[in-house]
């Protein structure tokens, strides 16, 4: 993502001296073909504010679930007090951890860092994993608005090959690398808000505050695990950025800016038409589906705003989809960097500089999970989300403790017993989420886990017999002396 874009040198990477505890601020983590160019493309401030948001949110779409699941009231009161015990403590870790570690990897190298390399490959299985199922829900989102406009994609053949196309059309766009997603994130993110903005505006004369008191209609359950699922999932995936850190254009200034101003923006964006719609529009609690914003907007101002934002859903599920994926797609990049995975992961396309390996990878496995139920996967990923969540905070604990004298450009102004406190909120609502989840999420979340403890050691065999080729900027050698 890089309307603006500069060119800074690459840096090469240090010797390998024993590494003292503050070892970090040296390690080859931007190592790899694409560092060894002469000049490499940053991305700036604003398209990494938009970048940001398109890896959270990209717009109000996908919060109905949470009307549907616990009323007027208590979807309000969660995107009112989710971003302070989840959004807020989450982008200060990730501000903090992605200045001190400035390169691609993100989350992968703070695991790594603070407990070894099983535990920095295991991260990257769950977040990766986790990323794919994220990006499998948005061509089915997509999908889900514009059925609403022609039936015929409700469901059989037609939806099928309409989510095939529109997952490759995308991962194909992505290929031509971040200046596409820089050039138009901007806009897409305006132009995707702009009729929510309107609904809004139209919908002021018809609003009845007492309906945002509303607990739901009497009779009907409260589905708990779609709730705190729904709102996981619209407020989550702040730290996916850190991925990118080494395409970032000074991360250490840049990154706390960004993560302030994207968190502010976000939740404007969910509460302001989620107020409206609520206070406005007085229909049976099941309709609160997915999709049923596009309903709204024709109750409200007339079919035209009906098209109007299925038009700024699809340009918002664009959005969605690109950053997320390059996010995936960075992140095996960063990880054949640090020799977590074979070097081919590094490869980057010679016309565009995108890492095509991953990207490919990628809409692969997107593609076999875009086919499951759309909460299935929203349950999914956010259960392998909170495993690789519990060990990203236990991780920066662990380095305050471990490097308190690392040069941490932003710092979170807190004591280590203070910043447990911090992170204690966050923590027990990722387990409440996995509590709530289905014995086929368990059974899921669990096969993966073992998978990847499994790829971790094969990766080690095919290292040490040298099957496969692996970076020399092997981060489990250069921290070898520092455990």
């Amino acid at each position: 993502m890089e309307p603006e874009i500069q060119r800074q040198n690459a840096k090469p990477s240090p010797e390998k001296s024993p590494p003292g505890p503050d070892a970090a601020a040296v390690l080859p983590v931007t190592a790899g073909p694409a560092a060894s160019k002469g000049a490499a493309k940053k991305l700036t401030l604003i398209p990494l504010i938009f970048l940001i948001y398109f890896e959270v949110a990209g717009g109000p779409y996908g919060e109905e679930p949470a009307v549907q699941a616990a009323g007027p009231l208590l979807a309000i009161v969660g995107f009112l007090v989710f971003p302070f015990i989840w959004s807020i403590p989450e982008a200060l870790v990730t501000a903090e951890l992605s200045t001190a570690f400035p390169g691609n990897g993100g989350f992968v190298l703070w695991a790594e860092r603070a407990f070894g390399p099983l535990c920095g490959s295991l991260m990257g299985t769950w977040k990766f994993l986790s990323g794919v199922m994220n990006v499998a829900s948005f061509p089915v989102l997509c999908i889900d608005y514009v059925e609403k406009l022609f039936p015929v994609f409700e469901s059989g053949w037609p939806r099928n090959v309409a989510i095939l196309i529109s997952t490759l059309m995308l991962s194909l766009l992505n290929y031509t690398g971040l200046t596409i997603v820089g050039y138009t994130a901007v806009v897409l993110g305006i132009v995707s808000l702009m009729p929510f903005l309107v609904m809004s505006s139209i919908a002021i004369p018809k609003i009845h505050p007492h309906r945002w008191l509303s607990l739901g209609q009497k009779g009907v359950k409260k589905d708990w695990n779609l709730y705190f699922n729904t709102l996981f999932w619209n407020l989550n995936f702040w730290d996916n950025v850190s991925t990118m850190a080494g395409e970032v254009d000074r991360p250490q200034k840049t990154f706390p800016v960004a993560l302030l101003v994207a968190v502010v923006f976000t939740c404007v964006a969910y509460l302001i038409p989620l107020f409206a719609v609520t206070g406005s529009v007085m229909v049976d609690q099941s309709q609160w589906e997915t999709g049923f914003m596009a309903d709204a907007a024709e109750i409200i101002g007339g079919k035209w705003l009906k098209i109007w934002l299925e038009i700024g859903a699809v340009l918002s599920t664009i959005g969605l989809y690109e950053a997320q994926l390059s996010s995936c797609a960075f992140q095996l990049l960063g990880m054949a960097n640090l020799g977590i995975l074979p070097q081919v992961f590094a490869v980057r396309s010679k016309w565009f500089d995108t890492p095509w390996l991953g990207i490919l990878l990628s809409t692969a496995i997107c593609l076999g999970f875009s086919y499951m139920n759309f909460t299935s996967i929203i349950s999914s990923a956010n259960f392998l989300y909170s495993l690789g969540m519990l060990l990203e905070f236990a991780s920066f604990l662990w380095l305050r403790r471990k490097m308190p004298t690392l040069k941490r450009p932003y710092q979170i102004p807190l004591s280590l017993p203070w910043l447990a406190v911090l992170s204690l909120v966050p923590c027990a609502f990722l387990v409440v989420i996995m509590v709530y989840a289905t014995k086929v999420v368990y059974l899921v979340s669990g096969l993966m886990t073992v998978g990847g403890i499994a790829w971790f050691f094969l990766m080690r065999l095919c290292k040490s017999r040298k099957i496969l080729k692996f970076s020399n900027g092997d981060i489990g050698e250069v921290l070898g002396e520092d455990r």
